[in-house]
């Protein structure tokens, strides 16, 4: 089994100081989102500071194989996703409007997330698409399109906004364009703003009546581009508990790419982080972190910003901040179930995410007793499981396994942690099961 070991930097350069300067990975969502709009365009958009993570690049090797494929003999084309969520929402409404067949898989754990609304929906507009294993779930079969009468759908705002976002995306190409109906609560309202906003900017009439949670997209083809994307807030998040648990020193990081006017929702850091003691300054270059002091409770609703929580919880946990959580019921359906994750992992760092309100509000509480020695944190094939966690070694030694994951949405993590942690990779023999 690989594993990284983490720890305090024994010596610093500026005793009582750390200082970074962290070239942050590019923005994965504004990545993925781009690359949908430039196909719907021929391709034919310069887009710049393409993120390097997995799921992006696994987006852009599936729409480099984007032909009209007719089938025949061999069946449809399999374009297998991996883990990538979002590559495979967006995909699936991608490839299902241009008509083209394609057999869409991806991990076990993939083919478990389910996607039966984005497929009712998709239906409805006029693909015909069924299921090969179990309905609701990947893996699908795309056998082409034919536009309905309909422009018109409803589709529920509180599981998943990459399903609407994903429809969203594909909306100006259909033959009426496209209203859509949120129905019930809605979650992750920044992402489907951010997807509207690089919708207009490349070319697209959109009207938000968020009131009504009604959008009306016109059928207008999107107009060739050049966009730089965004530095990603989400993995800036992690700098943000680097600066908070930096014991006893001063902590001055800089994050380089990051804007204050930002359309990703996981901006939301910066107010979040400051009562777990982090001021942030914008500069020409990006974002100053130093510490300030921090309060003894904090009480967030994540619902915009699920994504955060990860980290939030593991940041209050260390730090002995009561932390109360709502709006993280999408957390259960991501990459692992994450809330499960959290409650078995915080123990072992002594603290406990306990349920006060099903399947609503969540607390994270001190333990009586912490474990003795390193922890040793399962990351449950899990990305921001391990990135979460790995600013503990500001405080003491910890372990995480699988670093690998990381691979995800931020290859160069564990290179940027060298800068403000030991950072020991090891390779264990496999453990025996009793």
């Amino acid at each position: 089994m690989n594993a990284v070991r983490l720890l305090p930097l024994a010596t610093l350069t500026q005793p009582g100081i750390i200082q970074a300067t962290i070239p942050l990975a590019s923005s994965k969502s504004e990545s993925n989102r781009a690359l949908i709009i430039d196909a719907l365009t021929g391709f034919r958009c310069d887009l710049q500071n393409l993120s390097t993570a997995r799921d992006t690049q696994t987006m852009i090797r599936l729409l480099k194989s984007d032909v009209q494929y007719v089938g025949g003999p061999a069946g449809p084309e399999t374009a297998d996703v991996l883990d990538a969520g979002t590559t495979m929402r967006f995909l699936t409404a991608y490839f299902a409007v241009t008509g083209q067949q394609k057999i869409m898989t991806g991990t076990p754990r993939m083919c478990e997330r389910p996607i039966g609304i984005l497929v009712d929906a998709l239906r409805a507009l006029g693909a015909d698409i069924t299921y090969l294993k179990k309905e609701g779930y990947p893996p699908l079969q795309l056998n082409g399109f034919q536009a309905a009468e309909t422009n018109r759908v409803s589709i529920r705002g509180d599981v998943s906004s990459q399903y609407i976002s994903a429809l969203l995306m594909i909306a100006p190409v259909l033959p009426n364009g496209l209203t859509l109906e949120l129905t019930g609560a809605l979650g992750s309202r920044p992402y489907i703003e951010m997807t509207l906003e690089q919708m207009i900017y490349f070319g697209a009439h959109v009207q938000a009546d968020w009131v009504n949670k009604i959008i009306t997209v016109g059928a207008k083809p999107y107009t060739p581009k050049s966009y730089a994307i965004e530095s990603d807030w989400s993995g800036a998040s992690y700098w943000y508990s680097v600066a908070a648990l930096a014991k006893d020193e001063t902590a001055e990081l800089n994050l380089l790419g990051l804007k204050a006017k930002s359309l990703q929702g996981d901006s939301a850091i910066v107010d979040i982080m400051r009562p777990l003691g982090v001021e942030s300054t914008f500069t020409d270059a990006g974002v100053r972190l130093t510490k300030r002091p921090a309060e003894p409770s904090l009480a967030w609703d994540f619902t915009d910003c699920p994504d955060l929580a990860q980290t939030v919880a593991v940041c209050a946990a260390v730090n002995g901040v009561k932390l109360t959580l709502t709006g993280i019921e999408s957390l259960k359906i991501k990459e692992t179930d994450r809330v499960a994750a959290l409650q078995t992992e915080l123990q072992k760092i002594g603290a406990e995410l306990i349920e006060t309100e099903p399947n609503h509000r969540y607390e994270v509480r001190q333990l009586n007793a912490k474990p003795k020695g390193p922890a040793r944190i399962a990351t449950y094939d899990d990305h921001r499981m391990a990135m979460a966690f790995a600013p503990v070694a500001m405080q003491e030694e910890i372990i995480v396994e699988e670093p690998g994951v990381v691979a995800k949405s931020y290859p160069s993590f564990w290179d940027d942690m060298a800068q403000v942690a030991i950072v020991d990779m090891i390779q264990e023999e496999p453990r025996v099961k009793e």
